[in-house]
């Protein structure tokens, strides 16, 4: 079945769209009703627009929308849910958070580029070897030899599928576990660190604003930051200043260094997808395409003495 396409390009553009509407005076009913025109109706802004009042129903209409997504797809319109909802709750200004996810959102719309760039040389050289089992048999053919007999009605042939076919399953899945291992899967890092700025920006207090967050990241299952919201916090205190110039820049920095790891990924795919070709494809064929040919060749050969 048919993978169906990432929609992390549409959740960066939807953003950055309610950004530049909210920045303009919109109200935010307005922002998406104008966002989702001329969007197919099951798509996820078109319910969410359908939605009268403004910060109180979109992040439920997104939960619900999204739920038949890919983890991924899910994760990113939900860290848009959470943002909305958090700067409902303590009355913070939308449009500057959204700017930021946005941006963050188009850095991992980027490598899913770059990874789908590094697969297709591998894909293109492993499709056209697959098929070189069939002309295999059909050069044979012409030639005069039965290789299609010898792989379907000899115990050497039956040997030959096992093997060939085991080989290429184990090429499939060794791809795909390959190509999971450099696909993100984290829609919006530093997440909890944007999401704290966001909460502070209210005017309400950190123990508040913490409350807040981590409410907003279990109601919409987001992973959180690990420790890095603590450290920013501690610094903040100690140092006297206000929290939340520290806790962007330190969500901006965990958003660099994912896409560095994920585009550091994604350049040593086009690598390691070697490794199931050479070890698994090519003997496949050899297997299948030659060896098939090779007793043809001989048996035709003892028969005709």
């Amino acid at each position: 079945m048919k993978r169906a396409p990432s929609q992390l390009a549409e959740v960066a553009n939807v953003t950055q769209r309610l950004a530049v509407l909210l920045n303009a005076g919109l109200a935010p009913s307005s922002a998406w009703r104008h966002v989702a025109r001329g969007r197919p109706a099951e798509s996820v802004v078109v319910a969410v627009a359908a939605t009268g009042d403004d910060h109180g129903g979109a992040p439920e209409r997104i939960v619900r929308a999204s739920e038949s997504l890919s983890s991924l797809d899910r994760q990113a319109w939900n860290s848009l849910a959470a943002a909305w909802s958090v700067a409902g709750h303590v009355g913070a200004p939308l449009a500057g958070a959204l700017r930021t996810h946005a941006r963050a959102l188009r850095m991992l719309v980027h490598v899913q580029r770059e990874v789908a760039t590094a697969l297709a040389a591998p894909v293109a050289t492993a499709r056209m070897v697959l098929a070189l089992p069939a002309v295999g048999l059909v050069f044979g053919a012409l030639l005069g030899f039965d290789t299609l007999g010898v792989l379907v009605l000899t115990p050497i042939g039956w040997g030959c599928l096992v093997i060939g076919g085991g080989l290429i399953v184990s090429a499939v899945r060794w791809n795909a576990r390959l190509v999971r291992s450099a696909t993100p899967t984290r829609a919006a890092p530093g997440l909890e660190c944007e999401l704290m700025a966001i909460a502070v920006s209210g005017g309400g207090s950190i123990v508040k604003a913490q409350t807040v967050v981590s409410s907003a990241l279990e109601r919409f299952g987001l992973p959180s930051d690990g420790d890095h919201l603590d450290e920013v916090l501690q610094l903040s205190h100690e140092a006297g200043v206000p929290a939340a110039e520290l806790l962007r820049a330190e969500a901006d920095e965990l958003r660099r260094a994912a896409d560095a790891d994920a585009r550091a990924g994604a350049a040593a795919l086009s690598v390691k997808l070697m490794l199931p070709l050479g070890l698994c494809v090519l003997p496949a064929f050899m297997v299948l395409g030659v060896l098939p040919l090779m007793v043809a060749v001989i048996s035709s050969t003892v028969a005709g003495f």
